[in-house]
This record gives C-alpha cells, sequence and structure tokens, in this order.
C-alpha cells in the first residue's frame, strides 16, 4: 500500500514538471523579447565565467584562427599560431577565408574578394565600398605570378602583426582605463588618406586614436571605443598604410582582450628613433624639404623627378635597419620595397599629389604605390624600377600590365583601380610599336583633339650602334637637326611663347618638335591647365589678347620624335 501510494506523489511530481515545462515554452514563444532576454543572460554568464577547460572563443577576435603569440590564461598556453603572411597552408588569410597553395605567404588573399556572402573584411564600411568609393579593382585572372629575374629578391615588405592575449575579467579591471590622446579633432581627407575613408565610422575614431597617441608616443591606452581584435588590426593597418611620416611607428603592435573578443588595452610600439624624436623628426623632414624643392613642373614631372631621385640615392638593403620605414630610405640612403614605397608616397603628399602605399603579393609580400594624376591611377613600383640598369618598366602601369606580377592583397583591394593605361592595349602608341613603315603614312597622325593624356614606357631596340650613332640615326629618320628640338617643357613652353607672340592674333597655326618621352607631359598639360602658366597668359599680354583657343595635332616623325601643330585663335 506504501508502494502505491508512493508511486501516485511520483508519477503527480512528474507530471507538474511537465506542465511547467510546456507553461514555460508557450510562454517564450509568445513572447520573443523575454527569449531574447534569457539567452543574453545565460551568454553573459558562459563568457565571463569560464570553465577550467574552456578556450578561445569559436570565433576568436576575428580571423577564424588563434591570434598570433596567444596565450589562453583560461587553461594551459595556448598554441601559437604561424603569424600572418607566413604561409601556413592552414592559416586564414586577410579576408577571413582559408589560404590554399596559391596564396600561401601572401598575408592575404590574392583575388580581392570580400568574404563569400560579399561582406567586406572587418571594421570596413559596407556603404563606403556601395557608394563607389571602391572602383573597382579586379585581380588577375591568374594566381600565378612570376617574378622576373631583374628583380628577383626585391621585396622585403613585412605584413602588419598582432599580439593578442585573452585575459580574464578580473585582469581587466587592474588595467589602465585611460584612452590617452583621443584625437577627437582630428579629419583626414579621403583623397589623401583612402584607408581612413574606407572604415566604418565608429572605426574612424578609433583610427584617430592610434594616430593621436602614435604622434604623442603614447604606449597603452584603452580604446575609445568597442572593438574586437580583428577590427582592430582592420584600423591598425589603415592607420600605417595612410601616414609614412609615421615613421617611428612599428609594424606591430599587441592587445588584450576578453573571452567575447572586446579588445580592452593596446599597446604600440615603436623604433630606435622614439629615443630622439625631435632629432630625427629634423633629420627626416630636412631632406624631404630639400628633395621637394627640387620638383619643378607638371605634377608628371614631379612624379619623375622624386621617382628618379630614390632609385638615385637609395640602395636596396635587406639588413638596412627600420626598413619598413620612410626614414631609412629618406635619411639612411637604404631600405627594402617598404620603405621605398613610402617614401615615395610621403614625397608626393608633400607636393599635393595623392599617393597611396599598396600592398601585396609579387613572387613573395611586397609593397608598392598606387598614384592619382590628372588622367586618373596609376601602379608605380620604385623598388622593382631601381635595378642595376634603371628603368621605367614598373612606372605608371595599369592593373592589366602589373598583373602577371603584382596581386594586391588586405586592405589594398579597396584602393582603386588602376585602369588608365588599359584603354591603350593594342593600339599603336610609343610604348606599343607594332605598325609597319606603311601603316606610318596611313595615319601620321595620333591623337588629333586630345582629351585625356596617354601613358607609356618607351623602348630601345637593341642594336651595336653607339648612343652617338643612334642618336644622329634617330634625326635622320625623323628628318630634324638637334636645334629643332625642345627637349623640356620649359623649353617647349618658351618656344611656343615666342612662336604664339610672332604668328600674332587671328587663326594661326605654329608647331615644334619634340621627343616622345616629353609627350605625356605635354598633353597632361593641355588637360590640366598647366599649359596656360606655362606660356599663353604672358604671350596674351604681349598681343593685347584676351581670347584663346587651340587645337593640338601631333604627327609621328619616326626615330621617337613628334612634330606638334598648335591650331590656335586669339583676339
Amino acid at each position: 500500500m506504501q508502494i502505491l501510494k508512493t508511486a501516485k506523489t511520483i508519477f503527480f511530481i512528474i507530471m507538474a514538471l511537465i506542465m511547467i515545462l510546456c507553461t514555460g515554452i508557450l510562454v517564450c514563444a509568445m513572447s520573443p523579447s523575454l527569449t531574447k532576454i534569457l539567452a543574453e543572460k545565460v551568454a553573459e554568464i558562459t563568457s565571463e565565467e569560464p570553465g577550467e577547460n574552456d578556450a578561445l572563443p569559436e570565433q576568436p577576435p576575428g580571423d577564424g584562427s588563434k591570434p598570433s603569440g596567444t596565450e589562453d590564461k583560461t587553461g594551459s598556453p595556448g598554441q601559437t599560431e604561424p603569424d600572418a603572411g607566413s604561409g601556413s597552408p592552414d592559416q586564414t588569410d586577410a579576408l577571413g577565408k582559408d589560404s590554399d597553395s596559391a596564396s600561401e605567404g601572401m598575408g592575404g588573399d590574392p583575388s580581392g574578394e570580400d568574404s563569400p556572402d560579399g561582406t567586406p573584411m572587418p571594421g570596413i564600411s559596407a556603404d563606403w565600398i556601395r557608394d563607389g568609393n571602391q572602383t573597382g579593382y579586379e585581380p588577375p585572372d591568374s594566381q600565378d605570378v612570376e617574378t622576373p629575374a631583374s628583380v628577383s629578391g626585391r621585396a622585403g615588405y613585412e605584413p602588419v602583426q598582432e599580439e593578442a592575449e585573452q585575459i580574464l575579467p578580473e585582469e581587466a579591471d587592474e588595467l589602465a582605463d585611460s584612452a590617452g590622446n583621443t584625437g577627437s579633432d582630428l579629419s583626414f581627407d579621403p583623397e589623401i588618406y583612402p584607408y581612413y575613408a574606407m572604415l566604418e565610422e565608429d572605426m574612424r575614431a578609433l583610427y584617430n586614436q592610434i594616430y593621436a597617441n602614435a604622434q604623442a608616443l603614447e604606449t597603452r591606452f584603452a580604446p575609445v571605443t568597442d572593438v574586437n581584435v580583428s577590427r582592430l588590426k582592420t584600423v591598425f593597418e589603415a592607420v600605417y598604410n595612410d601616414h609614412p611620416e609615421l615613421f617611428w611607428l612599428e609594424t606591430g603592435y599587441s592587445c588584450k582582450y576578453l573571452r567575447s573578443g572586446k579588445c580592452v588595452e593596446i599597446t604600440l610600439k615603436y623604433n630606435e628613433t622614439a629615443e630622439n624624436l625631435e632629432q630625427a623628426k629634423a633629420e627626416f623632414e630636412s631632406q624631404a624639404g630639400e628633395v621637394v624643392s627640387q620638383a619643378q613642373g607638371s605634377t608628371s614631372e614631379k612624379e619623375r623627378h622624386i621617382h628618379d631621385w630614390l632609385m638615385q640615392s637609395v640602395e636596396y638593403s635587406v639588413a638596412a635597419p627600420m626598413n619598413q620605414s620612410a626614414y631609412s630610405a629618406l635619411v639612411e640612403g637604404k631600405s627594402v620595397c617598404a620603405g621605398y614605397a613610402r617614401a615615395f608616397q610621403y614625397l608626393m603628399q608633400q607636393l599635393g599629389v595623392p599617393c597611396y602605399y599598396c600592398t601585396g603579393f609579387a613572387g613573395e609580400d611586397h609593397a608598392w604605390n598606387i598614384i592619382k594624376l590628372e588622367d586618373g591611377y596609376y601602379n608605380v613600383d620604385v623598388t622593382w624600377d631601381d635595378t642595376e640598369t634603371p628603368t621605367y618598366d614598373y612606372f605608371n602601369k595599369s592593373d592589366r600590365e602589373f598583373g602577371p606580377t603584382h596581386i594586391r592583397t588586405g586592405l589594398s583591394v579597396y584602393l582603386p583601380a588602376c585602369q588608365s593605361g588599359d584603354a591603350l592595349q593594342g593600339e599603336t602608341s610609343p610604348g606599343n610599336p607594332q605598325e609597319s613603315g606603311a601603316d606610318q603614312a596611313e595615319e601620321t597622325l595620333i591623337n588629333p583633339n586630345p582629351s585625356q593624356p596617354l601613358v607609356w614606357q618607351s623602348r630601345t631596340p637593341e642594336t651595336d650602334l653607339t648612343q652617338e650613332e643612334q642618336r644622329q640615326e634617330n634625326l635622320e629618320q625623323a628628318g630634324i637637326s638637334e636645334s629643332d628640338i625642345r627637349n623640356t617643357m620649359q623649353e617647349y613652353y618658351e618656344d611656343c611663347r615666342k612662336l604664339l607672340e610672332e604668328v600674332g592674333t587671328g587663326d594661326r597655326q605654329f608647331t615644334n618638335v619634340i621627343p616622345e618621352s616629353l609627350w605625356s607631359s605635354v598633353e597632361r598639360a593641355y588637360y590640366n591647365g598647366d599649359y596656360w602658366n606655362g606660356y599663353v597668359e604672358e604671350a596674351l599680354k604681349e598681343l593685347g589678347a584676351d581670347d584663346f583657343v587651340i587645337q593640338l595635332q601631333v604627327e609621328r616623325l619616326g626615330g621617337g620624335y613628334y612634330r606638334l601643330y598648335h591650331n590656335v585663335y586669339t583676339d
């Protein structure tokens, strides 16, 4: 009897529990907000009170693999994973996707694509991309990048490295809570600082903070806004890529974060110039100022001067100290690709020309530049031009021309596409001499009504002639003498002014001859208006005229020379 009574009691208890459970399920189903609150509480308890054997979060800080140098303080020391760019087959790349064999060592995804669902990298603004600010970079079809023998080994770029350490909540309470210099009053021109422009709004505030603290040589500070490890790396890389003037800032940093992935402390690292920064700044700015002051003429002429100065003044050396900085190239005169590119970037910025630090893969991790000229964006690789015999093989090239040797990775895939030279592929130009003599006779005028400058690379065919003999042969082929040629923009402007004054007002024409190497500078001068100050304004004053219209035609003379026909009207 007692047994039946006990069984009956157990039965009623079980039924009551079932009824309570069903009632709870029904309440949650009818009240989603209650379900959400309960879920958040459970997650909070799980996050703040890790068990003895808990590991790092399943989706860590960001890129899907444990950060380099991480130590799991909730259990045994975590295994150190390969650094970004080390080429380990099982690492994840800068875009958050598994690297395959073709991308080993790139430090990022060579395809330049976003994640599979089309979302951008952590910290990058989807609005910024959607609004057309990313102007369509298309990576090469093939990832089989070939490094020319003449530039083999001329790389040396080191990708940004983070050291992330997970800590317990009670350890976070002991950290300094100061944000240091927040940089809240800073603003950056998107055209000069594209990496800043591509960030999410709240990440720009962190960008300002990192920049301001680097300027003040602050070492440790708390983030000014909530950020996880992956977004922090994006922001730090954006600051580093935009600002070559921060030559004392190292390419690595460290951070401490909670199990949830939230960063609670950032530590910046500085190189040896920070020990006497004022003197280092003075040396850096003095050298840069001297170089910039010597760059005269049009934008393209200034660019060529900076390019040539770096080739003449900097020695490629993997042993150079601080070789990731512009300081190593400008002051020390020895660097690797990173130093060349950051020095070129800084000098062009000082001239007011947008110039970006571009990183990627060129047989190994590599850095070069993207520059904005009047007619579009171009790739420039000063390091690869600075060979034993200096060249212009990698000067002002399109993405298609760079495709066989250079692939952008990481944040650089969001820089503008370099397409300006692509329209010339297959066309006859001084850098693409495909036509026969008969073809030249049929079409001697090129670009009769210029609207966009042409860009090419002059090539001199192999010959047994001496340089002087070759020059004389070229002059004979063109049917001109040395005195007919205007070799520089200054000579061209002076000749145009004199000839315009001589022909007088009304419908007139005058001509002169230039070498093929000067044509792109001439056409850019008409495209951006430099020609007006170059010779027109002074000539009109002399003629007492106010109105001026010009149409420029170009005749190929052969031998690498061009006759320019200036059809003008002055009144």
